[in-house]
């Protein structure tokens, strides 16, 4: 069995591989060719934590394995500790062996911006050229590498309640080079009047921004929120645009983002399709220039199945991890 530090998975898997890799699980998904289990969750109402064990089976691509990861909002604040933990089991398809075990912290933040890569791929207008993140934590910089790697981003624009830690995330982007202007915004306001795209990656539950704000046309990724209490997106916002989840099953049981407009009777099952079919070509993607399409992901196993399959090979093929007998 080979491990996989998230050095090694860093190493092994680029943004654009992984956004390949996750539009092929989500086609997958949605065409019955993968199994995915509601993911079983505990709470520990003491931490305010989230823990969650995440089984899938990809019969195409022959990738079997679960995901256990654990989300402790207060651990940065009192134990200087990573709010976000995880790791990942791939099981050989065949014989059940377990394969790998991959540190899932890194690959969870990459798998979640290469899920915002396909859609914003498969939804964004291709002259998208301005990107609002609003959030400045643990998955913003792999939204924007995500995004800016499939459409032509020449401007980024951070909102966050900490101003400092919207200036550490500007100076990474800029010391990478990940678009050519990097700006702070004082508000969300501010932001997303300009924005072609919006990634929403906070744990909020209130809406991060008003729904006048929107630009016609604007693609909106909403990653941060993953429970019922959670919303990020405006119920109105919601209501009129058109909506695309990872998995329909999983995304209405635990979005609260999908959940609060239902409740407004703004939206509900039938109006919306997933990602998985709109890649395939079994439903739309955007009808005009002005529409306003919205992407919500809960996060599904399926994503860290088909990355740590990649990161598999790719280890192997490079001589990256370290190999135990069992």
């Amino acid at each position: 069995m080979r491990i996989l530090s998230a050095d090694d998975v860093r190493r092994a898997v680029t943004m654009p591989a992984a956004i390949d890799a996750v539009a092929s699980a989500f086609v997958q998904l949605s065409t019955g060719r993968a199994t995915v289990p509601l993911r079983a969750h505990l709470q520990q109402r003491t931490h305010e934590s989230h823990t969650f064990v995440m089984p899938a089976l990809l019969e195409e691509s022959s990738g079997l394995g679960l995901k256990v990861v654990s989300v402790f909002p207060h651990n940065a604040a009192r134990h200087n500790l990573p709010v976000i933990h995880a790791l990942v089991v791939v099981l050989n398809a065949a014989t059940g062996q377990p394969a790998a075990v991959l540190d899932g912290s890194y690959l969870t933040a990459l798998r979640t911006g290469a899920a915002s890569g396909a859609a914003t791929r498969a939804l964004a207008r291709p002259d998208a050229r301005v990107l609002a993140i609003i959030g400045a934590g643990v998955q913003a910089y792999h939204q924007v590498e995500a995004v800016c790697a499939v459409r032509p981003i020449e401007r980024v624009i951070i909102v966050n309640r900490s101003r400092e830690r919207a200036e550490r995330l500007a100076a990474m982007l800029r010391e990478r080079a990940i678009a050519p202007h990097i700006d702070i915004a004082a508000s969300s306001a501010e932001a997303l009047t300009q924005a072609d795209v919006v990634c929403c990656a906070t744990s909020s539950p209130t809406p991060v921004f008003d729904d006048a704000s929107l630009r016609p046309g604007v693609h909106i990724n909403g990653i941060g929120s993953f429970t019922p209490q959670m919303v990020e997106v405006p119920p109105e916002t919601v209501g009129r645009a058109y909506v695309v989840v990872d998995q329909q099953t999983a995304a209405w049981a635990e979005a609260g983002d999908l959940q609060h407009a239902r409740g407004l009777g703004l939206l509900d099952e039938s109006q919306t399709v997933e990602l998985g079919a709109v890649i395939a070509g079994i439903v739309p993607t955007r009808t005009s220039d002005d529409q306003i399409t919205f992407f919500k992901s809960v996060g599904n196993a399926v994503q860290d199945i088909a990355v740590a399959q990649l990161a598999l090979r790719e280890a192997e093929r490079l001589s990256l991890g370290i190999d135990v007998d069992l």
